[in-house]
């Protein structure tokens, strides 16, 4: 019997991390290691290491940031990586019926994932385009912040009340428009995606209305594509304080073009949101 496979696709900080650790506590295998917690996700990015290691170095040897914070289209994998890759997918579907990964930058690669695994089944994690953005803007500007206050007293007293503020606008302004590219760089590629596949291949939800709608999604999982899950309530893994609110970015984005394409490809993208 051919393994069931979960790729969970999102955009950075878009609360793919919340629904990993919750659907491992449902009882899916989200990889044997996964990349520890850091300041940016204090719970843990649960993110399978063997999938995010080769992610970083596809996008290192094209010289691309490894974060995965690119607007990049068709990143070249050499023979090597994608006999790496095929190798990991393998020995996955070997050792369990059921698995998934979860790693952001998986949207950069795609239309390779679907060739190389073509009955997998696809979440797709949807966040509001300004909420993304102002929380990516805080937790990059956050690693400013602490190495400022982590400094002498009379350093961290002038940064607190003098510096900080305009550092922080400044920091704001020149970072917006680059992760708004980026944003729509990674959901384009997901609308692309999605396109291609059979609409029961996919489901495509919400992360803030999971709290309302977790055991819809469980029994979608279970009913529809045979995935054997116990529910565990999303509220026990779901911290209020840790997503970001929505953040006004128009003043920081000085092309209004941007804009008005994320908004346009938000609408497209919500048309296929069935929770």
């Amino acid at each position: 019997m051919q393994p069931q496979t979960l790729i969970i696709a999102g955009m950075h900080r878009s609360g793919t991390s919340l629904i990993t650790n919750w659907l491992s506590r449902c009882g899916l295998e989200i990889g044997e290691r996964l990349a520890e917690g850091n300041a940016g996700n204090v719970d843990g990015h649960f993110e399978d290491v063997e999938f995010l290691k080769l992610h970083e170095e596809i996008l290192n040897n094209n010289s691309l940031d490894i974060s995965g914070l690119v607007d990049a289209k068709k990143i070249a994998l050499s023979p090597y990586q994608l006999a790496k890759l095929e190798s990991i997918i393998s020995i996955k579907q070997q050792l369990y019926e059921q698995w998934a990964w979860k790693d952001p930058r998986t949207c950069l690669f795609l239309e390779t994932y679907s060739k190389l695994l073509p009955g997998a089944k696809y979440l797709v994690i949807m966040r509001d385009y300004k909420a993304v953005i102002g929380s990516l803007l805080k937790r990059e500007f956050a690693y400013v912040d602490r190495k400022y206050m982590a400094r002498g007293y009379f350093s961290k007293l002038v940064w607190k009340h003098l510096r900080r503020k305009g550092r922080k606008e400044k920091f704001y302004t020149e970072h917006a428009e680059t992760f708004l590219k980026v944003w729509i760089n990674y959901n384009e590629e997901i609308l692309t995606t999605l396109k291609k596949l059979q609409a029961d291949d996919y489901l495509v939800i919400n992360y803030e209305l999971l709290l309302q709608k977790d055991q819809e999604v469980i029994d979608f999982l279970k009913d529809h594509w045979k995935f054997n899950l116990n529910y565990f309530d999303f509220g026990q893994v779901y911290k209020q304080g840790l997503m970001s609110a929505t953040h006004e970015i128009e003043q920081y984005v000085s092309a209004k073009t941007l804009l008005v394409k994320a908004q346009y490809l938000q609408l497209r993208l919500n048309h296929y949101v069935r929770m």
